[in-house]
């Protein structure tokens, strides 16, 4: 009886090589566009939360009668600041304040440089100015 020769399948040092090379390649054209788009995400989360707290704001001032002033500041929408006898909240779903999406809180003040009142984030780098990731976004923009 003969026996069949059993070959041992498998890849080869180059052949892995070569998937490496393709892999660091594909990984050097997508990556970048891959990461604008999530900062590109970011920016729009941001902008999203701003105008939700904004709106909750609006109803705050409905019911209260005017926006918090800047002690009690955006934590008024979640718990009933000393002397609200109107405050019909919380004003938010989640029942808190959202932190931006780089984990920084939101900045508000009462009155505004551009508007009513003023509700933006610092961006990326919780700095005044900047440009891309780094922008300062708000309810006037």
């Amino acid at each position: 009886m003969r026996h069949a020769r059993v070959g041992h399948s498998g890849f080869t040092l180059i052949e892995l090589l070569v998937v490496l090379v393709i892999l660091g390649l594909l990984a050097g054209v997508v990556g970048p566009r891959v990461i604008n788009y999530l900062g590109g995400a970011k920016t729009d989360t941001a902008r999203l939360q701003i105008q939700d707290m904004a709106a909750a704001l609006d109803l705050y001032r409905l019911d209260v009668g005017r926006y918090p002033n800047n002690q009690e500041g955006l934590q008024a929408l979640v718990e009933a600041p000393a002397g609200g006898t109107r405050w019909n909240g919380p004003y938010l779903k989640k029942k808190n304040i959202p932190l931006d999406p780089w984990g920084n809180p939101y900045q508000y003040k009462m009155p505004g440089e551009h508007e009513t009142f003023d509700l933006f984030t610092l961006g990326q780098d919780n700095q005044p100015g900047g440009d891309g990731e780094n922008s300062d976004i708000g309810n006037w923009q």
